[in-house]
């Protein structure tokens, strides 16, 4: 009998779902109880705001969306929906608050495109049972074939994708060995986002069935680079045209959507970079998110603008990691953004030194993820943007992370995210 996969993405960007057969799955909404969202990575249940943990775990449901998406299991479906508890939206429910989103802009005469780019870095299993490094000799950026992969699992999660209809735009070995980027196309940002997390659950099963493990984890090996997860965005009016720079200059929407970035910044951080290995990775002088600053091309500032082509124009926030559920990293860029149009937010001076060890920039983001979620905690405007649960229950979750990994080594606070990240 052929089976449905039922898929949602929870606070910890892990993908929630139950096997049922096609005919239950096309008959109305699937059960789960709220507490899917009050559980640590370590299992431990706790009262997340919203979970009713205090009320007996009471029940959601997973509207499924009529279309179904292709599987990489045989004789199996994939279907993404919507949450809801008491016949309303649920409010720890990503999806449902991107859709949200969405319709803001569009009630502004703007769609959202977005195209997101991930990086992440595999490992294989010793002797002892440790995971170590991907032993790739030969590796170096922007490197293909068997010198970066020679066990070719680039080449068949490439393969799986096309076949599942998840429209990778290109991979190639990243900065350090066994680092790789897989970059997703252009599309709306409802199906951007689904793309990202389909892509992410099959790259990493596939990985485990060839005896490796892909992490997108932000910082997992010290001495090398970290992987980042870079927020592509641009917008198209009514009649299908780009306007973050219409006619080769950045449009005034396009500016006051940058300094709505730059005035949230420290804010973003506890959304966008929400595990403590996060802050390994967003340091001064690295081409990541530490600066509240933009450049056009420019590799080592936050917000990078792209205005070559009118057509093609976009802007690219690089704070981000891949341990953020993407509904969510998207859902962040584009309410911050949106609150910098909405308050007609001024576009402070595009950075124009090295941003290695010169920079212009005098605000960055917090020192570590307890500063980063107190930062999230005072943006009132931003947690009500994105949605005033949601961020209660992040933080709550978060913090207790927090604690658990206090004085832990690099190498615990590794381990305890590497399986699942």
């Amino acid at each position: 009998m052929k089976r449905t996969r039922a898929l949602f993405c929870d606070l910890l960007n892990l993908p929630r779902g139950k096997y049922i057969p096609s005919d239950v799955a096309n008959e109305g909404p699937i059960g789960f109880a709220r507490g899917a969202f009050a559980v640590s990575f370590d299992r431990e249940l706790l009262p997340v705001p919203g979970c009713g943990v205090h009320d007996g775990l009471p029940d959601m449901e997973l509207r499924l969306d009529e279309t179904r998406r292709k599987s990489w299991q045989s004789a199996t479906e994939i279907a993404l929906g919507d949450l809801y508890a008491n016949e309303e939206v649920f409010g720890l429910c990503a999806r449902s608050h991107l859709k949200r989103t969405i319709a803001e802009w569009q009630a502004l005469g703007f769609k959202p495109m977005i195209g997101l780019e991930t990086e992440a870095y595999v490992f294989q299993c010793d002797a002892d049972g440790v995971w170590r490094p991907y032993d790739t000799p030969g590796a170096f950026v922007y490197g293909t074939g068997a010198e970066n992969d020679p066990r070719g699992l680039m080449d068949e999660i490439w393969e799986t994708a096309y076949a599942c209809d998840i429209p990778l735009e290109s991979t190639n070995g990243e900065f350090d060995n066994g680092q790789f980027e897989l970059t997703l196309r252009f599309d709306d940002a409802l199906k951007a986002c689904d793309d990202a997390f389909l892509m992410r659950v099959m790259a990493r099963e596939i990985a485990l069935k060839k005896g490796l493990l892909l992490s997108f984890m932000p910082k997992p090996i010290p001495d090398r680079g970290g992987s980042g997860l870079h927020v592509n965005f641009s917008f198209v009016d009514n009649q299908g045209k780009n306007v973050i720079a219409p006619d080769g200059q950045l449009s005034d929407l396009a500016k006051h959507c940058m300094a709505g970035l730059m005035h949230h910044h420290q804010g973003l951080a506890g959304l966008l970079a929400s595990t403590v290995n996060s802050y390994d990775r967003l340091r001064a002088g690295s081409m990541a998110g530490y600066w509240a600053n933009w450049a056009e091309d420019h590799r080592m500032v936050t917000t990078r603008c792209s205005t070559g082509s009118a057509r093609s124009a976009r802007l690219e926030h690089r704070m981000a990691d891949c341990a953020c559920n993407p509904y969510l990293a998207v859902i962040a860029v584009l309410q911050a953004a949106k609150l910098g149009v909405k308050n007609s937010l001024k576009l402070q001076p595009a950075e124009d030194l090295d941003g290695v060890e010169h920079v212009r920039a005098t605000r960055h983001v917090p020192a570590n993820l307890d500063k980063a979620l107190d930062a999230l905690d005072r943006d009132t405007a931003l947690r009500n943007a994105v949605g005033e649960l949601y961020c209660n229950a992040l933080l709550y979750l978060k913090r207790d992370e927090v604690e658990r990994l206090l004085g832990k080594s690099v190498d615990e606070v590794r381990n305890y995210y590497l399986p699942f990240v």
